[in-house]
């Protein structure tokens, strides 16, 4: 084989490996797919009106990058489990919110009504250099607190 050729070969392979490894990745996935399409930038108001006020503490708590005024919104024993990783009680929370939440940016799309708490479809700007993507937010709330969210990209 020519070297010419055998450089050819193994830069499509690279581009196949690189390729997969992107595919591979819920977040490349997420963002791909938010690249797209075209999100609004402000608020839906009838959706962000039928927030319960626990998850609209959370909405305006990101809005004013205030990570005390986040972490009070959720119970003392809480879980977030972001596409699978699981943070539990209000220090882990407000550890993964401090690195991953605040600074960022969220936009309220649809709100769909639940027995638990509502699910929340939102575009969610991170802060950094990362791409904002859409993710649904699947809350339970009891007692005015939140007691547990589900994050998954949409």
């Amino acid at each position: 084989m020519s070297a010419l050729r055998a450089v050819a070969v193994a830069l499509g392979v690279a581009a196949v490996l690189v390729t997969a490894t992107l595919y591979a990745s819920d977040y490349a996935w997420a963002a791909a797919k938010e690249a797209l399409r075209s999100t609004p930038a402000e608020h839906d108001r009838e959706a962000l009106a039928a927030l319960d006020p626990a998850v609209r503490g959370y909405v305006d708590a990101v809005a004013a990058r205030d990570l005390d005024a986040l972490v009070t919104v959720f119970d003392p024993h809480a879980t977030v489990d972001d596409t699978g990783r699981l943070f539990r009680g209000r220090a882990a929370i407000e550890d993964w919110a401090r690195d991953e939440v605040v600074g960022g940016s969220v936009v309220v799309l649809h709100t769909t009504p639940a027995g638990a708490g509502p699910t929340v479809l939102l575009r969610f700007d991170p802060a950094g250099l990362m791409a904002p993507f859409r993710a649904r937010y699947a809350f339970d709330v009891e007692h005015d607190v939140i007691t547990r969210i589900t994050l998954r990209y949409a």
